[in-house]
Protein backbone atom coordinates (compact mmCIF):
# COMPACT_ATOMS: atom_id res chain seq x y z
CA UNK A 1 0.00 0.00 0.00
CA UNK A 2 1.24 3.32 -0.80
CA UNK A 3 2.36 5.81 2.04
CA UNK A 4 1.44 9.26 2.07
CA UNK A 5 1.96 12.79 3.99
CA UNK A 6 -0.96 14.96 4.43
CA UNK A 7 -0.75 18.30 5.77
CA UNK A 8 -4.19 19.92 7.17
CA UNK A 9 -5.95 22.92 7.99
CA UNK A 10 -9.01 22.69 10.09
CA UNK A 11 -10.81 25.56 10.46
CA UNK A 12 -14.16 26.62 12.87
CA UNK A 13 -15.10 25.55 16.05
CA UNK A 14 -12.40 23.01 16.33
CA UNK A 15 -10.46 24.55 19.44
CA UNK A 16 -12.01 23.35 23.00
CA UNK A 17 -13.64 20.96 21.89
CA UNK A 18 -11.13 17.96 22.41
CA UNK A 19 -10.76 17.92 18.65
CA UNK A 20 -6.46 17.20 19.59
CA UNK A 21 -7.50 14.66 21.68
CA UNK A 22 -9.95 12.90 19.33
CA UNK A 23 -7.49 13.14 16.22
CA UNK A 24 -4.84 11.80 17.87
CA UNK A 25 -7.30 9.06 18.82
CA UNK A 26 -8.66 8.27 15.53
CA UNK A 27 -4.97 8.18 14.26
CA UNK A 28 -4.12 5.48 16.74
CA UNK A 29 -6.94 3.49 15.62
CA UNK A 30 -6.31 3.55 12.10
CA UNK A 31 -2.46 3.42 12.70
CA UNK A 32 -1.27 6.79 11.38
CA UNK A 33 1.35 9.13 12.57
CA UNK A 34 2.03 12.96 12.90
CA UNK A 35 1.03 15.20 14.73
CA UNK A 36 -2.08 18.06 15.48
CA UNK A 37 -2.24 21.41 17.03
CA UNK A 38 -4.12 24.52 17.68
CA UNK A 39 -3.54 27.66 16.38
CA UNK A 40 -2.68 30.70 17.98
CA UNK A 41 -5.59 32.54 15.77
CA UNK A 42 -8.18 29.99 18.18
CA UNK A 43 -10.05 28.77 15.32
CA UNK A 44 -7.68 26.63 13.40
CA UNK A 45 -6.22 23.24 14.09
CA UNK A 46 -3.36 22.00 11.87
CA UNK A 47 -1.92 18.92 11.59
CA UNK A 48 0.73 16.35 9.56
CA UNK A 49 -0.57 12.71 8.89
CA UNK A 50 1.50 10.09 7.67
CA UNK A 51 0.50 6.33 6.96
CA UNK A 52 -1.17 4.17 4.41
CA UNK A 53 -2.93 6.23 1.86
CA UNK A 54 -6.34 4.57 3.64
CA UNK A 55 -5.53 4.94 6.67
CA UNK A 56 -4.61 8.71 6.25
CA UNK A 57 -7.76 9.22 4.13
CA UNK A 58 -9.73 7.68 6.72
CA UNK A 59 -7.78 10.68 8.93
CA UNK A 60 -8.84 13.25 6.63
CA UNK A 61 -12.53 12.30 6.16
CA UNK A 62 -13.15 12.48 10.19
CA UNK A 63 -11.22 15.65 10.28
CA UNK A 64 -14.32 16.81 7.99
CA UNK A 65 -16.71 16.81 10.96
CA UNK A 66 -14.46 16.14 14.29
CA UNK A 67 -15.51 15.37 17.86
CA UNK A 68 -19.06 16.23 18.90
CA UNK A 69 -19.31 19.67 19.60
CA UNK A 70 -16.75 20.44 16.88
CA UNK A 71 -18.33 22.70 13.60
CA UNK A 72 -15.91 22.41 10.75
CA UNK A 73 -16.44 25.11 8.38
CA UNK A 74 -13.28 24.21 6.08
CA UNK A 75 -10.51 21.91 5.59
CA UNK A 76 -7.66 22.29 3.26
CA UNK A 77 -5.22 19.14 2.64
CA UNK A 78 -2.47 19.35 0.86
CA UNK A 79 -0.37 16.47 -0.27
CA UNK A 80 3.72 16.56 0.57
CA UNK A 81 6.26 13.70 -0.21
CA UNK A 82 6.34 11.20 2.22
CA UNK A 83 9.17 11.60 4.66
CA UNK A 84 8.38 8.36 6.91
CA UNK A 85 9.74 10.71 10.23
CA UNK A 86 7.22 10.13 12.66
CA UNK A 87 7.27 7.25 15.14
CA UNK A 88 3.95 8.08 16.47
CA UNK A 89 1.24 11.03 16.85
CA UNK A 90 1.32 13.73 19.16
CA UNK A 91 0.03 16.79 20.01
CA UNK A 92 1.92 19.65 19.94
CA UNK A 93 1.97 22.92 21.84
CA UNK A 94 0.62 25.56 20.28
CA UNK A 95 2.84 27.98 18.18
CA UNK A 96 3.57 31.77 19.52
CA UNK A 97 4.40 32.95 16.08
CA UNK A 98 3.18 32.04 12.75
Amino acid sequence: MAKVRVHLYVRGKVQGVFFRQSMKDVAAYYGVRGWVRNLPDGRTVEAVLEGDEEAVRKVVEWAHYGPPGARVEKVEVAYEEYRGEFDDFKILPTPKNI
